[in-house]
């Protein structure tokens, strides 16, 4: 038993020495420590270990033996090819070798080209930059030399703003830079030149000048008065139908002041082709260019007023003939000619202001020239005639220029009342325009003025004018009377012909609407009542009492009443337009067997419309919102019928005429409401009166009646015109065979179609006898 334990404990030092997994010294030292002669007996354990241990490996190595041996043998194999392969790659390699230096070569090569193409890019790119450069400054070296030194000035510009920082860093293009000043200065000194030049010419052609600009002012007055007589004969011809004779001796003396006109008429030269003005352009553009404009401005008028003061001193033999009067007078306008052509061409280098100080200095200048040698017995009559001519035009140039500030005036205007929020602006509105209303000065704020903002600015422009036409008659030393006369005038051509044109135009503007157009009725009410206070502006100036015998009165009254009808016109106009756009949208089944039971939508939106228009309308005199009332109530009657009656329209069934019955009704109801007040009884609601009568004819289908009465004034249909009943009662004939219209009457009584019949045949006859009584 102890030696079962004993073999057991060396089987289980065995495994453990195996398994490596505790110190081996522990382990023999437990055999050695365990009985006597454990030494001998473990190593026969361990000697039999190792010999089945080696019988496993024995046995192992003969399983896998013919595998190693078939492993050598593909070795063996395997290095023939090896060395097959070894020398096959060392061939390929020292070809490949072989191969590559001329490819080394090649890409030498191409690299050094790269380089070289790349510094060819690099330079093409410089050059790119700099030949625009070069261009530029050879065409303003060109320029120079063709003295086209405004340009020249530009080309600078171009090449310092855009071209020369593109190339700073070059010394040719520095060496340019500081040429520019140089050059500029040469510019300057030679369009100064120029000018001084130009000034000289002037100066010397200022007596051709004016001659040619009297010449010319005396034909274009000539054809005025011409066309004058013309327009004369025209009027007297629509006037006095019957009065032939005089009538064509007018129209002889017409043609031949035209014939004599013709034939002694000479070719006149305007002011530009008498004079180059191309040096005072050049040098205020070269000036501008340079930002030394003042400077040009200040030498220009300084000189001109140099030679205005010698224009202006008379010759010492100048009262000896009166060719000597012409040549002073001529060469004076000559010189305002061409400074009035410098004011309108150029900006700013002559202003208003400056030529009204030198012409100032002119009147004051000729005028004591007049006195001074009127007392040589030489008339100065014609003289005067030719500063009332002058005054003629600068009125005509005022209207032309108020025309263009009444047209401004209305394109800015909101055509709303002015809105006011405090007193303070109450005050302002009053202190531009004289307006009183005791019930509007009782409303708290914020309250409204009935006139838009247009009314305040046409009236302080009226105003303005009449200073301005003022300021020119002040000069030719008339009596207070003759200037009050010519003040009124001037002011009726202003309100007859330029401020009612420009109403005239506003109104007919397409994109003018109904409430602009009631604004507009309502501003020139103002206006009108307006015109007192401007005939006592022209009292207080003159002095003179409008209780003269000879005082002209202001024509206010006649040109905002021609405004306001023409604006009542367009708003009648406009407002059937619409009804028209309204009654396009309508959309009836004209085939339909039962009504919808409510109006069409179309209709109800045209009355919602109406009502909306004609609360604005309450701003209007009671009569012109009466009219417009009547007016679209009418066109609206006409247009439904119209649409009954329309030839296109074949079929009509009773539903449809009962669908068309009940818009008429809303027609009726809005008529009945009173939408505009003032109309007595039931006058508005007569409008639909022709529809109202055909329908209910149709809708009772009482013809007995209708035919019994006929002709009779009390009749009830007496509106009702045969031929109208006859086409509709034909429309509703024939749907009756596709829609069985008259199956009613068909299943209560056949005879009744034979009454349709009967009734057409009665209209038709009517219908006859009225075309050959007519």
């Amino acid at each position: 038993m102890l030696e079962e334990d004993s073999d057991q404990t060396y089987e289980n030092v065995l495994a453990e020495i195996q398994s490596f997994e505790l110190p081996i010294e522990a382990t023999l030292r437990s055999v050695y420590d365990d009985q006597p002669n454990a030494h001998k007996k473990f190593m026969e354990k361990l000697d039999t270990c190792i010999r089945n241990h080696d019988k496993e490996i024995e046995k192992m190595c003969n399983f896998h033996h013919q595998g190693f041996v078939d492993a050598i043998t593909e070795l063996l194999k395997v290095r023939t090819d090896a060395e097959k392969l070894k020398v096959q790659v060392t061939d390929t390699n020292r070809r490949f070798q072989d191969a590559g230096k001329e490819v080394v070569v090649q890409t030498e090569d191409i690299i050094r080209c790269r380089i070289q193409q790349r510094n060819i890019t690099t330079v093409i790119e410089k050059l790119q930059l700099c030949l625009p450069v070069l261009e530029m400054y050879t065409k303003l070296k060109e320029q120079m030399s063709a003295k086209r030194y405004y340009s020249a000035l530009k080309t600078m510009e171009q090449l310092e703003n855009v071209y020369f920082p593109r190339v700073s860093q070059y010394r040719f293009c520095q060496l340019m830079i500081e040429n520019l000043p140089k050059l500029r200065e040469d510019i300057k000194e030679i369009s100064m030149s120029d000018l001084k030049d130009f000034l000289e010419s002037i100066r010397k052609h200022s007596n051709k000048i004016g001659e040619a600009a009297m010449k010319q002012a005396q034909q274009q007055k000539t054809f005025s008065v011409a066309l004058q007589k013309q327009n004369n004969v025209k009027f007297g011809r629509n006037i006095h139908i019957n009065d032939r004779i005089t009538e064509e001796r007018n129209e002889i003396v017409l043609k031949h002041t035209f014939e004599e006109e013709d034939e002694n008429e000479e070719e006149v030269l305007t002011v530009q082709e008498l004079v180059d003005f191309s040096p005072v352009y050049r040098c205020l553009h070269i000036y501008s260019v340079l930002g030394d404009e003042e400077t040009f401005e200040n030498y220009y008028r300084k000189q001109r007023k140099k030679q205005a003061r010698l224009v202006l001193q008379p010759q010492s033999n100048m009262h000896e003939t009166v060719d000597g009067y012409r040549r002073y007078f001529t060469q004076i306008v000559g010189f305002f000619v061409v400074e009035d052509h410098i004011l309108h061409v150029t900006q700013g280098l002559v202003t208003r202001a400056y030529t009204d100080e030198l012409w100032n200095m002119a009147l004051s200048k000729i005028i004591a020239v007049l006195r001074a040698y009127s007392g040589y017995g030489f008339p100065v009559n014609r003289l005067f005639d030719l500063l009332f001519e002058i005054r003629d035009q600068y009125n005509e140039t005022l209207l032309k220029k108020w025309a263009t500030v009444f047209r401004d005036i209305f394109e800015e205007d909101n055509y709303s009342p002015i809105p006011i929020t405090n007193e303070e602006e109450y005050k302002i509105v009053i202190s531009k325009f004289p307006f009183q209303d005791p019930d509007l000065e009782k409303q708290p704020f914020p309250k409204k003025f009935p006139m838009s903002q247009s009314v305040p600015h046409i009236y302080i422009q009226v105003k303005e004018f009449i200073y301005a036409s003022l300021k020119f008659s002040e000069s030719l030393h008339r009596s207070s009377t003759e200037i009050d006369d010519m003040l009124r005038k001037s002011t009726n051509l202003l309100l007859t012909r330029t401020l009612n044109s420009c109403l005239l135009n506003l109104i007919r503007k397409p994109h003018i609407g109904l409430t602009e157009l009631v604004q507009i009725i309502i501003n020139t009410t103002h206006l009108e009542q307006a015109c007192k206070y401007l005939e006592d502006f022209i009292t207080n100036i003159t002095n003179i009492s409008q209780e003269t015998v000879h005082t002209t009165r202001l024509y206010g009254l006649s040109t905002f009443k021609d405004a306001r009808h023409a604006a009542e016109g367009e708003i009648y106009t406009k407002l059937n337009q619409k009804i028209d756009e309204f009654v396009q949208l309508a959309d009836y089944d004209w085939t339909m067997s039962e009504p919808d039971g409510r109006a069409s939508g179309y209709l109800m939106d045209l009355i919602n419309f109406l009502r909306s228009i004609f609360q604005v309308f309450t701003h209007l005199p009671g009569k012109v919102a009466q009219t417009a009332c009547m007016s679209a109530c009418q066109h609206l009657s006409t247009s439904l019928m119209q649409m009954l009656l329309d030839s296109e329209l074949k079929q009509i069934s009773m539903g449809a005429i009962q669908q068309f019955n009940l818009d008429v009704i809303q027609c009726e109801l809005f008529a009945n409401s009173e939408p505009v007040p003032g109309f007595q009884g039931d006058t508005l609601q007569l409008a639909f009166i022709d529809l109202r009568q055909l329908l209910d004819l149709f809708m009772v289908w009482d013809w007995s009646t209708y035919l019994a009465d006929y002709g009779q004034p009390a009749s009830k249909y007496l509106r009702v015109n045969p031929n109208t009943a006859l086409t509709l009662l034909e429309k509703m004939k024939d749907t009756s065979k596709k829609n069985n219209i008259f199956a009613q009457f068909r299943k209560n009584d056949r005879d009744k179609q034979k009454l349709i019949e009967t009734v057409m045949k009665q209209l038709r006859s009517l219908v006859n006898g009225m075309s050959q009584h007519p």
